[in-house]
């Protein structure tokens, strides 16, 4: 059996973060965007999610990141930190163009408030 094998508890967590991602966020696949889960460590609770597509150079993703990030939290209770990625900000390895985050809710227990609304 190969250890790079997916565990069925990560195998189960991966499937409810892209079934939350699906019914609270169809917008993205109605603009013409994609949302998918780029890296996830069960064990921290750490989720990065990848917006692609029309996310990419649409002004309203960063309140679209800013709504995952609080929601997401709130409704997956292992997940504890969201990070998210467009591909405005220059890649992997975060450099160069705009950084789609900003202060708001990243985890359960930071206390910042949840920044912007999206209009969904």
């Amino acid at each position: 059996m190969s250890t790079e094998s997916q565990t069925p508890d990560e195998d189960d967590l991966r499937e409810r973060i892209t079934n939350f991602l699906r019914r609270n966020f169809p917008q993205i696949q109605m603009h013409g965007g994609s949302a998918a889960i780029q890296q996830l460590d069960p064990e921290s609770g750490e989720v990065t999610v990848a917006l692609g597509g029309a996310c990419s150079g649409c002004g309203i993703s960063p309140m679209t990141i800013q709504a995952i990030k609080s929601r997401m939290v709130k409704e997956i209770p292992e997940i504890t930190t969201v990070n998210a990625t467009t591909g405005l900000d220059g890649g992997g390895d975060h450099g160069g163009g705009m950084s789609p985050s900003f202060p708001g809710e990243t985890t359960r227990d930071d206390g910042g408030d949840e920044g912007p609304q999206a209009p969904f």
